[in-house]
């Protein structure tokens, strides 16, 4: 009997212990749980609505407003070429003299014709001609004078336009034959640019927008251009459509075939702005998201894309925010979506 009451002694106290033990257990998961929800200290702001200007960004590359090229109508032997690549010429200035032999045929012809003229006026004033006679030789002495006015201009080769002599395909002496141009001369006091522009923005773009050029020789440095031609049709397969800027360029700092980025204000509208720190992008992606504070003290998650960026403010547009949300844009980066939160704000 005193063994039966030592062994359900034993018994007992083992069970207590185990007891004892299970409560412990039970309180330190409980204070593992509360560690695992502490809340998180953040940061935040306001998602701001604001009127702001549109603006679009391309690319394009330069090139002189016109381009011409140096091709007389005559061939033959060139006599002088008076430019080399890189010579600057003004309109007007003879730049090619080809060989002279037609031309002196042609100063001949027409000299002999104008003798033969003057004499039939003579004879025509005294009645020893007929108008038909005199009509005949004086339609020979006007196709004489525009054969010479033809080969004058083609033998000694004026350039049409300032500008920039661009291309050379002949040297002195050389036999040209007309398949090349001898010379192209390039326009750079005016430079144009045609730029792509998606077909969406057909109804903002019109003829006279001022368009503003960067380019990356010249940091910070801004020039203006002002759209010539809206063309009317657009590219089926890239679904855009061209405008041709004209560019003043006076001071010559920009060059034909220069890269050059483009920036025009397209017109203004309401959009939500937070700030650009707010917003994380997702590891491997490039998708982005942020973590608004929610009344019960959580985080929540929404994902947004971008707009436009303004100094320290981005624009997003995600159908989850709304203007006066309150954004996390500190200590984010430890949030999941709904975590506890402790905003702190100095």
């Amino acid at each position: 009997m005193y063994r039966k009451s030592l062994i359900f002694l034993a018994a007992g106290m083992i069970a207590l212990s185990s007891c004892g033990k299970k409560d412990n257990a039970k309180s330190q998961g409980d204070s593992a749980v509360v560690d695992s929800v502490e809340a998180q200290i953040v940061r935040t702001g306001l998602v701001e609505k604001r009127q702001i200007e549109r603006k679009l960004q391309c690319s394009a590359v330069l090139d002189g407003w016109e381009t011409v090229a140096v091709s007389p109508s005559v061939t033959g032997i060139i006599e002088k070429i008076n430019k080399e690549i890189g010579d600057r010429v003004s309109a007007g200035e003879i730049v090619v003299r080809m060989d002279q032999t037609q031309l002196n045929q042609a100063k001949l012809a027409y000299a002999n014709i104008s003798t033969e003229m003057q004499r039939m006026e003579a004879l025509l004033a005294g009645g020893n001609t007929t108008q038909q006679q005199y009509d005949a030789l004086k339609l020979q002495m006007d196709q004489a004078k525009q054969n010479l006015d033809f080969l004058q201009k083609n033998t000694y080769f004026k350039a049409e336009l300032s500008g920039v002599i661009a291309e050379k395909n002949y040297e002195s002496g050389e036999l040209y034959n007309g398949a090349r141009p001898i010379y192209s001369i390039k326009q750079t006091n005016v430079l144009k640019a045609l730029v792509a522009i998606p077909e969406s923005y057909i109804p903002a773009i019109k003829k006279g927008q001022k368009m503003v050029f960067t380019s990356d020789i010249y940091p910070g440095k801004e020039f203006t251009g002002i759209i010539d031609v809206v063309y009317p049709t657009v590219d089926a397969s890239t679904h855009t459509f061209q405008v041709k800027v004209k560019i003043a360029n006076g001071a010559n700092a920009l060059r034909p075939g220069m890269y050059v980025k483009t920036v025009l204000g397209v017109g203004k509208t309401e959009t939500m702005l937070v700030p650009y720190m707010s917003v994380l992008k997702l590891v491997g992606s490039n998708n982005r998201y942020m973590f608004l504070a929610q009344p019960d003290g959580t985080a929540k998650r929404v994902d947004v894309t971008l707009g436009d960026r303004f100094d320290d403010m981005v624009e997003i547009i995600s159908d989850e925010v709304k203007s006066g949300d309150i954004v996390v844009t500190s200590g984010q980066g430890r949030l999941i979506d709904g975590s506890a939160i402790n905003i702190v704000n100095d």
